[in-house]
């Protein structure tokens, strides 16, 4: 069996999916080069902060917050559906949360005892029973985690790991579409001037310290980019 293999395998056993389901939903195919994991620390300036550790580890550590993060709030979505919630937002919220379930599964996996802790989410100012306030939530986020990969291409040394950023991000503009049509149905929101520049035609890009600064408004845990690369 080869590495590739070995790693799908992995993932497919945390996630309790069969192979098939799991391509099928996460269309993650995982690289392979090992990690030489560092553990992680808190942070010197404050004691309770969760270091996301340096170098590609933090940078894997970062993405696998936000994917806790998105995991978490999906969950709570398709278990306590809004009462307005067609079938048609039903199919498309379930699936996300597959998606992101997969995500945050493959860097836990990945990661291995360098993994930060599970984190504790505060969703204390959304309003589960609000088809509003689940879909402009899951809209930010979604926006959100879409600039958090495109801020960090550029942050991470070993290629394989750029490949799988990219094979991520894609699905999460994929989500960020669904949400932004779900939205504003029949109009070209799904790309809409606020997230692609027209001259460029690219996608908007956060660093770490931009998305963290919106991240930490959802989470009880705080975390500590100190130590992740900048350029």
């Amino acid at each position: 069996m080869d590495t590739q293999k070995k790693s799908e395998g992995l993932l497919v056993e945390s996630t309790g999916m069969g192979r098939l389901s799991f391509l099928k939903y996460a269309g993650l195919s995982v690289v392979g080069s090992t990690l030489l994991l560092q553990a992680c620390k808190k942070d010197d300036d404050d004691p309770m902060a969760i270091n996301l550790g340096s170098g590609d580890t933090g940078i894997l550590n970062y993405a696998y917050a936000l994917e806790q993060l998105e995991a978490a709030f999906y969950t709570q979505v398709v278990q306590n559906e809004y009462s307005s919630m067609t079938t048609t937002e039903r199919d498309i919220l379930n699936d996300i949360q597959k998606h992101e379930v997969a995500h945050r599964e493959f860097f836990k996996a990945a990661l291995g005892s360098a993994a930060i802790p599970a984190l504790e989410v505060d969703f204390s100012s959304i309003d589960f029973n609000s088809r509003s306030s689940v879909l402009n939530t899951a809209k930010a986020f979604e926006d959100l985690g879409v600039g958090a990969y495109n801020g960090a291409g550029k942050l991470i040394v070993t290629p394989d790991y750029l490949v799988l950023a990219g094979k991520i991000v894609s699905v999460e503009a994929r989500h960020a579409a669904a949400i932004r049509s779900l939205l504003s149905p029949g109009t070209a929101s799904f790309a809409g001037d606020d997230i692609v520049t027209a001259s460029t035609g690219l996608d908007s890009a956060k660093t770490p310290s931009e998305v963290l600064a919106v991240a930490k408004s959802y989470l009880k845990s705080t975390l500590s980019a100190s130590n992740l690369p900048t350029s």
